[in-house]
């Protein structure tokens, strides 16, 4: 099943075919709004608008971990994040397409995992992105004839201001692409319920570095993302309408061998917490053996 995580400008998915609201409460909150689910062609598809319909949480307000998890009970296994981002280098203006394939982390005050409250899990990120979901979204990109830059680092700061001149210059000194407000914890999450993620970022502007741009405005993001928001609907209904999605990979086995604590002292209300995330790995009471 297709998750698609719906970034600023992008709050509904209007192409889903019988479609049906879910207002779903996990062990972690509400999430940023009801979950769309129904079909695109003969795919089955789950829409959620980060933001909320009306845009009413900030980067640093989203309910990251609900969000990711109620995904994952509508049935997803397959989650594309559709983002809003700044450029960092000059051959990526307004309205590119971008596939990053890293993060930089740069977000201080957000939950990062579901794990914690007596319950340890170290789990890998090497590579925050599945290569194998990022490999069909650039076939579909290459299908429509759009440009595109595959691979890149995206760097995901707190906000929700944008950067000072200083920080992005120092952004493009490490080689970065672009710069967002939302991968991070998003990527992080989304790995520990072992989903295969991945962003598609649209580009609105050149951030705060180019001499001979305006510096970033809300205008100026809120004018292109109009633009940017149709590129996103033709290329989610080419992922959804050209067959099966990738199969498996190491993303939908992330969480094995990662969970260090001790079976026999989690307790029932942590089982309870972590619910769908680890009920696999996790014995439903604190016997290992059962």
């Amino acid at each position: 099943m297709l998750g698609v995580i719906g970034g600023s400008g992008f709050y509904d998915l209007p192409e889903i075919e019988e479609a049906r609201d879910y207002d779903l409460t996990t062990p972690y909150g509400k999430p940023s709004d009801a979950i769309r689910v129904g079909r695109l062609g003969e795919m089955e598809i789950a829409f959620l608008s980060r933001h909320g319909r009306g845009h009413r949480l900030t980067p640093s307000e989203l309910p990251y971990q609900a969000n990711i998890y109620a995904m994952k009970e509508a049935g997803v296994t397959h989650l594309l994040s559709i983002s809003a981002v700044g450029s960092l280098k000059a051959t990526l203006p307004p309205l590119s397409l971008v596939l990053p394939d890293q993060i930089i982390d740069r977000t201080v005050a957000r939950p990062r995992s579901f794990f914690g409250q007596g319950v340890v899990a170290h789990v890998g990120i090497a590579d925050p992105f599945c290569p194998h979901l990022r490999e069909r979204l650039a076939a579909v990109i290459m299908g429509s004839g759009r440009d595109h830059q595959y691979g890149g680092t995206y760097v995901c700061i707190e906000g929700p201001q944008f950067s000072t001149k200083a920080e992005s210059q120092l952004y493009r000194s490490w080689g970065a692409s672009i710069i967002g407000m939302t991968a991070m914890p998003e990527a992080r999450l989304a790995r520990e319920a072992e989903l295969c993620y991945a962003t598609l970022a649209l580009v609105t502007d050149f951030d705060v570095w180019h001499e001979t741009e305006s510096p970033v405005t809300v205008e100026t993001v809120m004018a292109n993302l109009v633009a940017n928001v149709e590129a996103g609907r033709e290329l989610i209904r080419g992922v959804a309408t050209g067959g099966m999605l990738p199969g498996d990979c190491d993303c939908r086995h992330a969480l094995r061998n990662t969970i260090v604590t001790d079976v026999a002292a989690v307790t029932a209300e942590a089982r309870q917490r972590l619910g769908i995330i680890a009920n696999g790995y996790l014995p439903a009471t604190g016997d290992p053996s059962s």
